[in-house]
């Protein structure tokens, strides 16, 4: 439920003009022109588009006498699925009425339906612009319609598949029964049928991430860009940079061993290197080296950045970045269905990639209770330096940033 509107709000609302969550409109428009706007807000994090007042703040006030019958008709003939907007009139701005039509983010990826065609529409800053196909690819997979992770992707094939890794994974991780012999194509490509790490028009998204000989031969924004700076900020004189390529999923041998690191791996090698030790006193008398991040933390940081990043967003890599002061873990894409910064503090659990998050749990990256972020990241830091980890979400990044204990030792920064 939405709180009522006052006079005072109102003004200022008006004042500040057009953003990503008002529009100023006469109410003079078409029903499919209101039902557009309101399809933006719905696509984005919701809204309010505010009728009787012109593009440039001037009050015009209502002119239409059915405006609340109106608002609701548009919104149930205009936009599908079809939705019931918060409305009310604010009486006597300035010595006129306003309408004010208020949505929430939807639950579902909404259209313009109008001259019997859908058509959709997105929030850019103020302005209501129809989504590019990536884009709208990526709102469907926001609301949990569209599984990203299950596309085929063009040009890959059986043969960019690393069959060792599948070999491992299916015998020793999943014990299963009657895995194909080397030859056996037909019994591989049912095994990878059944498992989604193929579909029927070819290897999988995840299949290429997870298995992949080369996954960025394909997907170029599969990997991680690590960088260790020596202060507080970024420069191009860094200690250290790396781009980390290569499939999720590690090489084992039959006894657990890692023959062949998987991107994970990679990525936390770079960060235990770069970052040392600490000296700390105990019980004000010993002295003892920690480590400037607890392992667990670090670790999980960058297997949520792994696992869940939109792996739709092209041209754009996770990103651990190394500071003096700070380790930062990047990634691509806005926070999946319906999960907020709270909701993940607690525990909640909404898997934008079910496929890719399945199988890196087989291998032990992922808590079976969905706590990793809660226990690892968040009481991790306060047990080990009292400090409590950023999660900030901006435009289509997520980043979680973990503060040191103090100043790593110089001496002490490469093993």
């Amino acid at each position: 439920m939405f709180p009522t509107v006052t006079r005072t709000d109102l003004l200022e609302i008006i004042r500040s003009g057009e953003n990503s969550g008002v529009e100023l409109k006469r109410d003079d428009l078409t029903s499919d022109q209101l039902a557009r706007e309101l399809v933006a807000f719905l696509n984005f994090e919701g809204g309010m588009v505010l009728l009787g007042v012109e593009d440039d703040g001037r009050i015009s006030g209502l002119t239409r006498r059915d405006i609340e019958e109106w608002v609701m008709t548009a919104c149930r003939d205009k936009i599908r699925p079809a939705i019931i907007p918060f409305f009310e009139i604010v009486r006597d701005v300035e010595g006129k009425d306003i309408a004010v039509v208020r949505v929430p983010r939807g639950l579902d990826v909404q259209s313009l339906w109008h001259h019997n065609w859908n058509t959709y529409f997105i929030r850019v800053g103020s302005q209501t612009r129809e989504p590019s196909p990536e884009e709208l690819g990526r709102l469907f997979q926001q609301r949990g319609i569209f599984r990203a992770e299950l596309r085929p992707i063009s040009g890959a094939t059986y043969d960019d598949l690393d069959f060792r890794r599948l070999k491992d994974y299916f015998v020793r991780l999943r014990r299963q029964d009657a895995v194909p012999s080397d030859n056996d194509r037909a019994g591989w490509e049912t095994l990878l049928l059944n498992t989604e790490i193929v579909v029927e028009d070819g290897v999988s998204l995840a299949g290429l991430l997870l298995f992949g000989r080369n996954p960025n031969r394909f997907l170029p924004q599969a990997g991680v860009d690590a960088v260790a700076f020596p202060d507080e900020t970024k420069d191009y004189a860094a200690r250290e940079r790396a781009t980390i390529r290569g499939p999720m999923a590690p090489l084992l041998n039959a006894n657990g061993d890692l023959v062949e690191a998987g991107l994970i791996e990679q990525a936390f090698d770079f960060v235990r290197r770069n970052t040392g030790t600490s000296a700390v006193l105990r019980d004000g008398v010993r002295r003892e080296d920690v480590p400037v991040y607890p392992a667990d933390a670090v670790r999980e940081a960058i297997v949520n950045a792994v696992i869940h990043r939109d792996y739709l967003l092209g041209a754009t890599d996770i990103e651990v970045a190394i500071f003096n002061d700070r380790l930062e873990v990047v990634s691509p894409g806005r926070l999946p269905n319906g999960i907020t910064i709270e909701r993940m503090r607690t525990g909640c659990r909404a898997a934008r990639n079910q496929l890719i998050k399945d199988v890196m749990r087989d291998y032990g990256y992922v808590e079976h209770m969905g706590l990793g972020v809660p226990r690892k990241i968040v009481q991790g830091m306060r047990r080990h330096n009292n400090t409590d980890p950023d999660l900030l979400l901006e435009g289509e990044r997520f980043t979680v940033r973990l503060l040191a204990s103090q100043r790593q030792n110089s001496s002490e920064s490469k093993e």
